[in-house]
């Protein structure tokens, strides 16, 4: 697997920190998996639990492919806040050698 394929995959520990963090859906309060990249893959966001959100099917759904997605990503940025003090946007993106 290429560096940047395994910086991005979300491992199964992080998937259980995340859902432990959330519990549900952090949009909707429904069931939900956690595996929704805050800063999507497709713009190198990493597979921490610093960028992973609880989604349910439907809410990932209108995260990723609807223009819902920036009043959803401001939600989410207050969350992650909350959850880490230190939380910094930049630090959620892959950077070749580091």
């Amino acid at each position: 697997m290429r560096a940047r394929t395994k910086a991005l995959a979300i491992s199964k520990a992080v998937k259980e920190k995340v859902l432990e963090r959330d519990k549900y859906c952090v949009w909707c309060g429904r069931p939900g998996i956690p595996n929704a990249h805050f800063i999507p893959r497709s713009r190198g966001g990493l597979g921490i639990e610093e960028n992973v959100l609880t989604l349910c099917p439907e809410c990932h759904r209108k995260y990723d492919h609807t223009t819902e997605r920036k009043k959803m990503q401001g939600h989410f940025r207050i969350y992650l806040r909350m959850q880490y003090p230190d939380w910094d946007e930049n630090k959620l993106y892959y950077k070749k050698g580091g």
